[in-house]
């Protein structure tokens, strides 16, 4: 029985195309091996798939910036590559394959160590500073991006597949979502997503523009746990978080305004949906969300608006009114585009091949 060893964490980010992948392989008869830390949200998520051993090793942040933090983690990172290296040396994996975050040099070390096969992968324009780490070490460096190819020396190792998207949010149906939300099917609709664990500052711009958003727009609001508003009004919905019913809220939107995250915003590319997107600041970030949004501005699927212009009197209207009047343009925009996509199959087929 072949076996693949997976890592990846620090965000969901770093974990969904793992959780994609897992299965795929325990269908076609693999042993699955998973690489962590040991409080990241992979722990939590890979745990509970059944069949799946876990393993957590010591890991060190990898900083851009001068921090204290730097020196105390130093000492975690050869730590992280001992643990690593003796996990791999006895589970023998056939591949591995890595999603980056900080979790995951130490193992692409280990396996470049022990001599294995190593398949890595980047969403945003510009890879990871652990990926960029680790690129001498893989194999083969799947992109999502055309031009992360510009930012890699190694350009031979890389090939562009586009994004990995499910079909999670396809065949949604508007008029399910209309009734659940109470909405008229007249009257144009505006969904806010702030990612999986919600916006502070998206919410309180809703908040503090909701009397002249309903005058135009339906609004759906998806605020993330915890943090909902005190808005009580007609044509307004909030929720915490949306499952089932996000497909339906896709197909009644005709405006999404969304961080930038290179998953959230290539699903909405694949469903064609006029987007107004507000990259995470660079407090935040390292600014890959900023050059995901420019990528996006640039191709003519999406308007742009920084966080920091969230405050200021009556932008956000506006950017939203602009991407409304252009929405037929830039759904055509992403129609013509030469960009692909990747299935998890396709994906799985390529590695497995590779």
């Amino acid at each position: 029985m072949k076996k693949i060893l997976f890592t990846g964490g620090g965000s969901g980010g770093h974990v969904t195309l793992n959780l994609s992948l897992i299965p795929l392989f325990i269908q076609n008869g693999w042993q699955v091996v998973y690489i962590g830390s040991k409080t990241g949200i992979e722990k939590e998520l890979v745990c509970k798939i059944s069949g799946v051993r876990y393993y957590a090793i010591e890991t060190g942040k990898l900083r851009r910036y001068l921090s204290i933090e730097n020196l105390k983690d130093m000492f975690k990172v050869p730590v992280g590559i001992w643990q690593a290296t003796k996990i791999i040396f006895n589970e023998k994996p056939d591949i591995i394959f890595s999603k980056g975050g900080f979790v995951s040099l130490p193992v692409v070390i280990g396996g470049f160590l022990n001599r294995r096969k190593i398949f890595m992968h980047e969403s945003d324009v510009t890879p990871g500073l652990a990926n960029k780490l680790s690129l001498p070490f893989v194999h083969k460096f799947f992109t999502t991006f055309i031009e992360t190819k510009d930012h890699v020396k190694n350009k031979n190792k890389v090939k562009y597949i586009g994004p990995v998207l499910s079909d999670r949010l396809y065949n949604g149906d508007k008029n399910r979502a209309l009734e659940r939300l109470d909405f008229s099917a007249e009257k144009p609709i505006v969904m806010f997503v702030g990612g999986s664990l919600g916006a502070k500052s998206i919410n309180r711009a809703v908040e503090k523009n909701i009397e002249q958003l309903l005058e135009k727009y339906q609004v759906i609001h998806i605020c993330g746990k915890g943090q909902r508003t005190f808005i009580m009004a007609q044509g307004y919905k909030q929720f915490e978080f949306v499952d089932t019913e996000l497909k339906d809220f896709m197909a009644a939107s005709d405006v999404v305004v969304s961080r930038s995250g290179s998953n959230a915003i290539f699903e909405l590319w694949s469903l064609r949906k006029p987007m107004l997107l507000i990259p995470l600041p660079s407090t935040s970030s390292r600014g890959e969300q900023s050059l995901n949004a420019r990528s996006f501005e640039k191709q003519g699927f999406a308007e742009v608006l920084q966080d920091r212009d969230l405050d200021k009197s009556g932008l956000l209207l506006r950017a939203i009114d602009r991407v409304y009047e252009e929405r037929d343009l830039m759904a055509q925009n992403m129609e013509n585009s030469e960009l692909k996509y990747t299935s998890a199959e396709e994906l799985f087929t390529e590695i497995i091949n590779g």
